[in-house]
């Protein structure tokens, strides 16, 4: 960071701000997310020369990765579309291993790959397929694929990591999770989405575990956060409170604890300040 004291002036304008609860303090809309930060968060960018490195967070990979491709759901018929459906979602939740063998399993990475482009596809253009029984497979196959241990914050040397000298760590895993996270934004702004029926799974501990991603060295999925945290918010009345005092307590730790977090400046948008 630049200036630690920007920082924590950007932050405690925040904290302030969101004390009140009041309806400025954040989002009051499943709107597009802003696309650029205010003065006071534009004084926290990083500035990074070091070289490029390929994170290696530490996803649970799964076991049996022989996956196979199924029909295309234009050619299923109405009656076993629902099921196809499913099944593919459930073929998206067999997690590759791209870090420390990224030659491995290549043709069933693409099945995958495939299958992903497919389901965002279908689920922009079809209404048909948003059945009760969907959802606790959509938010279980999100989060078999982004909820893992972040990598520790190293530099190729392995001194700690400096944000104003190394580049950020892109994550190895990345053609397969943006996929994933651009399916599950079409999922949740389709006009189709229930609330009442998502509620059951998009919980407090989905939030907290989607807001742990927020330090990911990786600006490319912290910007996908951002857009995912900013839709749920939007559409989930009841947990705008907590997660509030959830973005509140990281604030706090970055302040008197840490001194270090990479999603600070996309939480300060989050909460409009």
């Amino acid at each position: 960071l630049n200036s630690v004291s920007d920082s924590e002036a950007a932050i405690l304008s925040a904290l302030n701000g969101s004390s009140s609860e009041s309806a400025s303090a954040a989002p009051t809309s499943d709107g597009p997310t802003p696309n650029a930060p205010d003065a006071a968060v534009a004084g926290m960018s990083m500035v990074r020369r070091g070289g490029r490195r390929q994170s290696s967070s530490r996803f649970n990979v799964s076991q049996n990765r022989d996956i196979q491709k199924l029909p295309l759901l234009s050619d299923a018929s109405p009656e076993e579309r629902e099921n196809l459906f499913i099944q593919k979602i459930r073929l998206c939740a067999v997690v590759f291993d791209f870090a420390s063998d990224p030659l491995s399993d290549l043709k069933y990475k693409e099945v995958k790959r495939s299958t992903l482009n497919e389901l965002i596809d279908y689920v922009s253009a079809n209404r048909e397929i948003f059945t009760e029984s969907i959802y606790p497979e959509v938010v279980n196959m999100f989060a078999v694929n982004t909820f893992r241990a972040l990598s520790p914050p190293t530099n190729p040397l392995g001194a700690e990591f400096d944000p104003e000298e190394d580049e950020p760590a892109l994550e190895a895993s990345w053609p397969h999770l943006q996929l994933v996270y651009e399916f599950f934004l079409r999922f949740l702004e389709s006009p189709e989405f229930a609330p009442n029926i998502a509620k059951k799974y998009i919980d407090q501990k989905f939030v907290l575990q989607l807001l742990e991603l927020f330090d990911t060295e990786d600006p490319r999925e912290r910007d996908f956060l951002k857009t995912t945290l900013h839709r749920i918010y939007g559409k989930f009345l009841y947990l705008r409170a907590y997660i509030r005092k959830q973005i509140n307590n990281i604030f706090y730790g970055f302040i008197y604890e840490t001194e270090h977090y990479n999603g600070i400046a996309e939480l300060l948008e989050i909460l409009g300040r």
